[in-house]
């Protein structure tokens, strides 16, 4: 089976920045939200991690804050950024502890789940500006 990327277009309809190298991150671990129709979680979201956000991704079944070296993952502290699942961001934004998100990074296909709307409104950038923290 291959998995042919999706065109890395942003959720703005610009070119696709990257998210994060560092924790490596994205559904193809090329530091990017790109996403395939393999991609069943839509791992398309650049989202900035805060502590609020890692308690409850643990709450809720997704512990994204406890390394586990075997797959070579570090574990999140707030201040990183990672690719999150497109319906996870959705869920957090409806319990009220949604974390920032980078539009620039954030992958067009978000949008099949999450209005534009909704992501401007934890924009970390100021809504398509091209500053990089």
């Amino acid at each position: 089976m291959t998995m042919d990327k999706d065109p890395s277009i942003n959720a703005l309809g610009g070119v696709l920045e990257p998210c994060s190298t560092h924790p490596m991150t994205g559904f193809f671990r090329n530091g990017q939200c790109d996403t395939c129709a393999q991609d069943q979680g839509s791992h398309t979201v650049c989202a900035v991690m805060t502590a609020e956000f890692l308690a409850y991704s643990k709450y809720v079944g997704n512990d994204l804050s406890t390394p586990i070296p075997q797959f070579n993952f570090p574990g999140l502290r707030p201040g990183d950024r990672w690719c999150l699942c497109a319906a996870r961001f959705l869920q957090a934004h409806d319990e009220g502890c949604a974390p920032q998100v980078r539009l620039e990074a954030t992958h067009i296909r978000a949008l099949e789940v999450v209005p534009l709307e909704v992501l401007q409104l934890y924009d970390d950038t100021g809504a398509g500006s091209a500053s990089d923290r």
